[in-house]
């Protein structure tokens, strides 16, 4: 045989390996997880890879409204799980883009804490597991912020101008502004809601901006002496501070779930469900609430948790603070009040 020959015929053997190598590729079964930023452990994505023989891609979105967009989008590649907060569960819901979850397939359901179910908006979980616990707080820099009370008010303060960061959340800072003001955070009264947007709109005059992911390395750098913030981000910011601190409004603020939901189009169905019910062992959600510093409200996880952890008063918080928060509802139409709200903020009217 001559060179040219040979030559032909390794080159041949090789493209036949690597077509039956992309094609082994092209089997490997892909997880599709739209969710927020650092809300899933690494380490514990590749361990659910190497178990289940599958790819994990991870896209991330700031803000409900956002991860609605994205779904509400045509032109896009399905996801196969979601991380919506309980009340865009509802909305999906309602406008069928959910999947009824088979509850056969999440046997590790018996281990969420049915204190937080009754709570939620699905406690049958007929479309979503509650995932995580989210009390929206205060986080701020003890040393430089003299005076500090654990109040709303703090937004009105001249000394902290331009060093304050409020959440780019409709729901979240109108709801702030609100509970501010007395009023539940779900109003629909439109004199009420008027006068919550007077508000944001002299908090928005003293703070440096909206942003809902880089307060935290702010604040822990900081940057900024005052964040309105999620608890576990807060958190994050506090281990890389010391000087951080955390307190929830004595007003009142939100309380919200985040939950685990298919979308109607996941194509990874049952695989989607072997993920959820992964998250729900107690060992796995101990470790993920150890990670995100938010809490996974999974009761036989507890007992896993350090002591550090099982005793902080923003995962576990106490009695008199429980009674204060509120959850982020689902208005129906009323929704649409809140946009216009947020398009008028925005533009400083």
């Amino acid at each position: 045989m001559s060179g040219k020959s040979i030559g032909r015929g390794w080159a041949l053997a090789g493209a036949l390996a690597l077509a039956a190598l992309c094609g082994c590729r092209e089997k490997t079964p892909v997880l599709r997880i739209f969710t927020w930023s650092d809300y899933v452990k690494p380490e514990l994505l590749e361990r659910f890879e190497r178990e289940n023989g599958c790819r994990i891609v991870v896209e991330t979105y700031d803000s409900n409204e956002a991860l609605y967009d994205s779904l509400a989008a045509r032109d896009r590649e399905p996801f196969d799980l979601l991380f919506p907060s309980s009340y865009m569960v509802k909305i999906l819901r309602k406008q069928g883009m959910l999947l009824p979850l088979v509850a056969d397939w999440i046997p590790n359901r018996r281990n969420v804490d049915p204190v937080y179910l009754e709570q939620g908006f699905d406690p049958q979980m007929t479309y979503s597991v509650p995932y995580a616990v989210t009390v929206t707080s205060l986080g701020y820099l003890a040393k430089d912020v003299p005076d500090f009370a654990p109040s709303w008010a703090m937004f009105d303060r001249a000394d902290l101008r331009g060093r304050m960061t409020l959440l780019a959340d409709v729901r979240e800072t109108i709801g702030a502004a609100l509970k501010s003001l007395g009023y539940s955070l779900n109003s629909t009264n439109d004199l009420e809601l008027a006068a919550a947007k007077a508000v944001v709109l002299r908090w928005k005059q003293n703070a440096a901006g909206f942003e809902n992911e880089k307060y935290k390395e702010d604040l822990a750098a900081g940057a900024i002496r005052l964040a309105h913030g999620y608890s576990g981000d807060l958190m994050m910011a506090q281990a890389e501070n010391e000087n951080v601190r955390i307190a929830v409004p004595e007003e009142g603020s939100a309380l919200s779930f985040d939950d685990m939901a298919i979308p109607a189009d996941a194509r990874e169905i049952r695989l989607a469900h072997k993920f959820i019910d992964f998250i729900l062992d107690p060992r796995v959600a101990a470790e993920m609430t150890e990670y995100i510093c938010y809490l996974c409200p999974n009761e036989v996880s507890y007992q896993y948790l350090s002591a550090e952890v099982r005793t902080n008063p923003i995962l576990f918080p106490p009695p008199e603070v429980v009674e204060k928060l509120e959850m982020i509802a689902d208005l129906g139409p009323a929704n649409a009040k809140y946009a216009k709200l947020w398009e008028e903020i925005q533009a400083g009217q």
